[in-house]
């Protein structure tokens, strides 16, 4: 809910305005999260990460996350209207490290290494830091119906955007203009200068909790430091049309500058239109130029049928295609996190291993399931496999995941389990994790 009371956040930003805030608005959330698994692991510092019993503490990772989030009206006459937000994220394990569990679960954290045993190996280790940075601060102006946004910001694009999967969010120093002029249509540009995600593509990864292998999902770099977006920023254009209602279409050109350039096309139908309700059809095709003199384009398409039934079920299949030659070696990945662990918005994508789906020559398809049960809790049944034919040795995936999820007034609640099977890389694995809500 948003709270009615203004807080000194808002107090101390009016006492600094020339004019006075209107509309000021919070809202946050508190979050827990907590994993285990036979396959998950502490350090030891010879060696590296160790194996270990499901629920054990060196088998386990936590985390607690706040995020506190205000918007405000800034100015308006009747030609512009300029607003504000400001977001704050805090990530802290309460001293569970070397007492609970032996891992985190974001990769925001630093941690101190020193001669002796390290975190998570027996006896005790380093202390683990907590972390907490801006994680937005905006400015936007809107005239008419084109709004241009300045500032640190999350995104949703289908090749550069905040992973929400985790405790951790990654945002953007970006500059983004939108316009609907155009009637049923969205045109979208921009400019992406800075991102605090771990990525990979085009320079290397920030934090040193992953050096440390410690964090089991992480997404922003230490201490949620902002670096330059692969070398020197990325460019950005897209178009969003539904001119024929039950069909969104869209269309969407990056330019990373001096590393690569991609494209991303989608068509999603509601087939209810054509006289069978509950049916929904998709597909997606992509394509990723490296900047490397001589490269090879790596492309992915994927395709996906949809039916519900309201309040009953909703059942979806999907299946996807990477190319056997490309010079990046994956194609449809989220380019704002690192390149072989990253989510991706293709219709195949796994429920938690992410990085599988967008590889080099690689069919997946995947079955999602999701139902409520007697209004007791709502359940959700997913299978990803992904078979990767150049892989060194079998390298595919087979994941199958079951969540029962329930919300309680302010309070959202999930438990999850995964079942992952590695093929001969390394041992298929058992994996528990809970997740809870606040949100206010």
């Amino acid at each position: 809910m948003k709270l009615t009371k203004m807080s000194l956040v808002a107090a101390l930003l009016i006492g600094s305005s020339a004019f006075a805030l209107d509309n000021v608005q919070m809202s946050g959330n508190a979050n827990l999260y907590y994993q285990t698994s036979d396959a998950a692991s502490g350090y030891d510092q010879h060696k590296g990460r160790t194996s270990g019993d499901i629920f054990s503490k060196d088998s386990s990772a936590a985390d607690i996350a706040v995020n506190l989030n205000i918007t405000a009206d800034l100015y308006a006459n009747d030609l512009v209207s300029i607003s504000g937000g400001a977001g704050y994220t805090v990530l802290t394990t309460l001293g569970l490290e070397n007492n609970l569990v032996s891992n985190v679960v974001g990769g925001a954290h630093t941690a101190t290494v020193g001669t002796g045993a390290q975190f998570g190996a027996p006896g005790g280790g380093a202390k683990v830091e907590d972390a907490s940075w801006m994680n937005e601060a905006w400015i936007a102006a809107t005239a008419g119906k084109t709004t241009a946004k300045l500032g640190r910001m999350a995104l949703d694009t289908p090749l550069a955007y905040t992973e929400t999967w985790t405790a951790e969010q990654n945002t953007f120093e970006a500059a983004i203009v939108v316009n609907q002029d155009i009637p049923n249509t969205t045109l979208v540009g921009g400019y992406i200068g800075n991102g605090n995600g771990t990525e990979t593509f085009g320079q290397n990864a920030q934090s040193n909790v992953q050096t440390l292998n410690l964090a089991s999902a992480p997404v922003v770099n230490g201490n949620g430091n902002f670096a330059t977006y692969g070398t020197n920023g990325a460019y950005v254009a897209g178009v969003v049309n539904n001119s024929y209602a039950p069909l969104t279409a869209q269309a969407w050109y990056y330019d990373v500058v001096k590393v690569a350039t991609a494209y991303w096309l989608q068509a999603d139908l509601d087939a209810s239109s054509l006289g069978v309700k509950g049916l929904t059809l998709g597909a997606q095709y992509c394509g990723m130029d490296s900047a490397a003199t001589g490269s090879k384009t790596d492309t992915v398409y994927a395709l996906k049928a949809g039916y519900a039934m309201k309040d009953m079920f909703a059942a979806s299949v999907a299946y996807s295609a990477t190319n056997d030659n490309g010079t990046l070696g994956y194609a449809g990945f989220n380019t704002a996190t690192a390149t072989g662990t990253a989510q991706s918005k293709l219709y195949t994508e796994a429920w938690w291993n992410y990085g599988y789906v967008t590889r080099q020559d690689t069919q997946a398809y995947n079955v999602t399931v999701t139902s409520p049960v007697n209004g007791l809790f709502d359940l959700g049944l997913y299978y990803t496999y992904a078979d990767q034919a150049k892989a060194t040795g079998p390298n595919d995936l087979k994941e199958f995941t079951a969540t029962a999820g329930k919300s309680y007034g302010p309070l959202d609640l999930t438990l999850a389990y995964i079942n992952a099977d590695y093929g001969k890389v390394k041992p298929s694995s058992n994996t528990v994790q809970v997740y809870a809500t606040v949100n206010f």
